[in-house]
């Protein structure tokens, strides 16, 4: 009996045994591929928290939501791209992909600046849109190479192996490059103009020889530029684009030197660039309050300040007590380039500024060094945690001499809590706390709600002078008051201490609703 040998895999099956044949890309154009669409998705995430910063805050909350969309557009776009990928081919796939994702990227900056002036909930639909649709489509573009490329069964782990790693390594490159590069020269939307322009290309690149493609590239391409027009009329703009910020320098009308510092939206110092003595934000006054009434006057200071923004307080000292010494840590170095450049900063006002994170700025000064130490350093529109904790705190007070002082600005709504959080810290390592604040806010008027706000805290090794604080307070029309003792304790309650193991600021805080001045 003889039987017929079994029928060999037809040559051009793409897992054919025996020498593969190349249907698709060749190795280094799969791994351009790859790469590059990797790439682009951690950068269109990146931007996209700075984007959303000015209408939603960077908080823990916003990274989250934003981290969360990212990973959710990689695994969806990974698992349609492999089964969209058996059942079409991947060349006609390829380029639509990159078109498509490259369009939605360019719009982007106007899409969002757009949605934001209409409604939160807007926006966030459009934010989720433009973050899933590209992160998808980029995302699918590995399966489908990687359809092509499976020529052999012999080669499948090494090619499936080769493409992984590279996609993993665009991704790197992409994170690295924008935050340390690409952030700090261009503003946001020129990033995503410019990778939505180099999307498009390429789509019109890997789809040339398909003539049906023309067309669509070119269309694409006219998007491009007209969304890049239109984005420069789009609302929302800044007069700068820093590391960390969407920096804009407004004018006062009522005052010829006046100027407003505002930082994604949030109006961050008033500066009056003819008199340093002018303070404007009531925060402002009530720490000035506190300094003049705790140092004699006009005594020079030796002084260091977590967070610059416009360096409206360095600038008081400098005025108003000759000789005072301010070191100033500001983590953002464009926005000490506006200090100098709008806001009429001179390098001999006795105010020196050190571009570092406010906690590093702490533990490069000497123990009992300082008279002052005041904490003005915020991220959206929270203090960093890392900044609040006893172990912070512990630096500040290690800084300061017998008599120093350490005068904190505050932000919290609703239930303060927060702020009860950091006072009950303090008091953690300060033997003296006040709290300084509208009447409501710190448990002096019950018959009132509470507002929220800024609120000032002050520690010392010393006892602070509550009724001379006061005066001042009145002296300035500030309309605060201060709780001290048993009225402070009382309305810290239990709070809990924060510590760099456990610091929960974005969920204790409340942030008000308003994008009025902090």
């Amino acid at each position: 009996m003889t039987t017929s040998p079994p029928s060999p895999v037809a040559d051009d099956s793409p897992l054919a045994d025996g020498p593969p044949r190349d249907h698709g890309p060749g190795p280094r154009a799969a791994a351009v591929l790859v790469f590059g669409s990797s790439a682009a998705v951690l950068v269109v995430e990146i931007v996209a928290l700075r984007l959303l910063a000015p209408y939603l805050g960077l908080t823990l909350e916003t990274s989250t939501m934003v981290i969360g969309i990212a990973l959710t557009a990689i695994a969806l776009g990974s698992w349609l791209g492999g089964r969209i990928a058996d059942q079409v081919d991947p060349h006609r796939l390829i380029g639509p992909a990159l078109g498509v994702s490259g369009v939605v990227v360019a719009l982007t900056p106007l899409l969002l600046r757009t949605a934001a002036q209409w409604s939160p909930a807007l926006l966030l639909l459009v934010a989720s849109a433009t973050l899933l649709v590209p992160g998808a489509l980029l995302s699918a573009v590995t399966p489908f190479v990687t359809k092509l490329r499976l020529t052999s069964l012999a080669e499948t782990g090494t090619v499936v192996g080769r493409l992984s790693g590279v996609g993993t390594f665009g991704a790197i490159v992409g994170t690295v490059l924008t935050g340390f590069v690409l952030v700090s020269r261009l503003p946001v939307s020129s990033i995503l103009i410019g990778l939505g322009t180099l999307l498009v290309l390429g789509a019109a690149l890997v789809g040339w020889r398909a003539r049906r493609w023309r067309r669509a590239s070119a269309v694409a391409l006219a998007t491009v530029v007209a969304g890049s027009l239109a984005t420069a009329f789009a609302p929302g703009g800044c007069d700068a684009e820093t590391r960390y910020h969407c920096a804009q320098v407004v004018a006062d009308p009522e005052r010829d030197g006046g100027r407003t510092l505002v930082l994604d939206g949030l109006s961050h110092s008033y500066v009056d660039v003819e008199d340093p003595e002018h303070l404007k934000f009531a925060y402002v006054r009530a720490i000035a309050s506190v300094v003049d009434t705790a140092f004699p006057a006009g005594e020079p200071l030796t002084a260091h300040h977590i967070g610059g923004g416009g360096l409206t307080f360095p600038r008081y000292l400098a005025a108003s007590r000759p000789g005072t010494r301010s070191l100033v840590s500001e983590i953002d170095g464009g926005v000490v380039r506006i200090d100098r450049d709008r806001l009429g900063l001179a390098e001999s006002t006795g105010v020196d500024v050190r571009v570092e994170d406010g906690r590093l700025g702490l533990r490069r000064l000497e123990a009992g060094s300082h008279d002052l130490v005041v904490g003005d350093a915020f991220g959206g529109v929270s203090v960093p945690w890392h900044l609040t904790t006893s172990q912070a705190l512990g630096d500040v007070r290690r800084a300061l001499d017998e008599d120093g002082l350490y005068v904190a600005n505050l932000i919290d709504h609703g239930e303060l809590a927060f702020a009860r959080a950091e006072v009950a810290t303090l008091a953690e390592t300060f033997e003296h706390v006040a709290l300084l604040g509208k009447p409501a806010d710190i448990g002096l008027d019950p018959t009132a709600s509470t507002i929220g706000g800024n609120l000032v805290v002050v520690a010392s090794g010393r006892p602070v002078d509550a009724p001379a604080i006061q005066e001042a307070l009145d002296a300035r029309d500030v309309g605060w008051k201060i709780a001290t003792g048993d009225d402070l304790v009382s309305w810290t309650g239990d709070a809990r201490v924060l510590t760099d193991d456990h610091a929960p600021v974005d969920q204790l805080l409340q942030p008000s609703r308003s994008r009025t001045a902090r």
